[in-house]
């Protein structure tokens, strides 16, 4: 499907459906237009644990354009300065890391909006350049994912998840393992864990916030649990296992004889 012809971000989540993202930790414009043809419904540029910079937004963030795919940022830390710096270089929304408390959650959704919404800052730059950008259009496109890493947050989601302007939880799934001393992972099959999950999909349907998780292979699991926002892949991941496949295949075909 290409991306004129599938409902824009907003529309999926209005319709209820299933949006499947890709993660791009590749600090490479090229990387990153590569995945915005792949036909993903988002996209993520990740300051936090991938290889970009903040001085790579821009050139990222145009590449993701090129496939009419919608880019979030991950920043690196719940810090106003670099969430008001993403979304004005045209950020989709931002995914913030690590929020443990309506605090947290508080500091995070106030960067995103303008006032009398929140604190952010005039100056929308790249973002800016789109027709009949005003405060309150901005206010309205820009989406402020918050995510829930740690035992203490899932403890907490009642309060985190009443901040206004949360349009989004998205799990960690290793570091909120990590928090609850179990091996980092995807497909944790431990009941503790799974339990965890179910609490944050509850509490997201009883507040209007939608739920999103990395999800890597588990993703038809996770489906069905109730995320609604799924990361199913990454550059670095795929350019791996698939070089791995291909030099793998090359090697099994037997050797044929060349000479007479």
């Amino acid at each position: 499907m290409s991306g004129q012809d599938r409902p824009t971000f907003r529309e999926a989540w209005d319709s209820g459906r299933p949006t499947y993202g890709g993660w791009c930790s590749i600090p490479s414009p090229l990387a990153v237009e590569l995945m915005s043809r792949a036909g993903f419904d988002w996209l993520c540029i990740d300051l936090e644990h991938g290889g970009a910079q903040p001085a790579d937004l821009i050139p990222l963030l145009q590449a993701a354009a090129v496939g009419s795919t919608p880019a979030f940022v991950r920043v690196p830390w719940n810090e106003p300065g670099i969430i008001m710096k993403a979304l004005d270089c045209g950020a989709a929304g931002v995914i913030v890391p690590m929020i443990s408390s309506a605090e947290d959650a508080a500091r995070a959704a106030g960067a995103c909006r303008y006032p009398p919404a929140g604190y952010r800052s005039w100056g929308p730059l790249r973002a800016g350049y789109a027709s009949g950008y005003t405060p309150e259009r901005g206010n309205r496109s820009v989406l402020c994912a918050v995510m829930i890493e740690t035992v203490e947050a899932v403890a907490g989601l009642d309060e985190i998840l009443s901040v206004p302007g949360l349009d989004a939880v998205f799990v960690g799934p290793a570091d909120l393992a990590l928090s609850a001393g179990l091996q980092p992972g995807l497909e944790s099959e431990d009941a503790s864990q799974a339990d965890r999950l179910r609490r944050v999909v509850e509490a997201c349907a009883a507040h209007g916030v939608v739920p999103g998780i990395y999800a890597g292979p588990a993703a038809p699991r996770r489906r069905e649990q109730g995320f609604r926002m799924l990361g199913v892949a990454t550059d670095a991941g795929e350019l791996s296992s698939g070089v791995r496949s291909a030099l793998a295949a090359a090697r099994a075909q037997p050797e044929t004889s060349t000479t007479r």
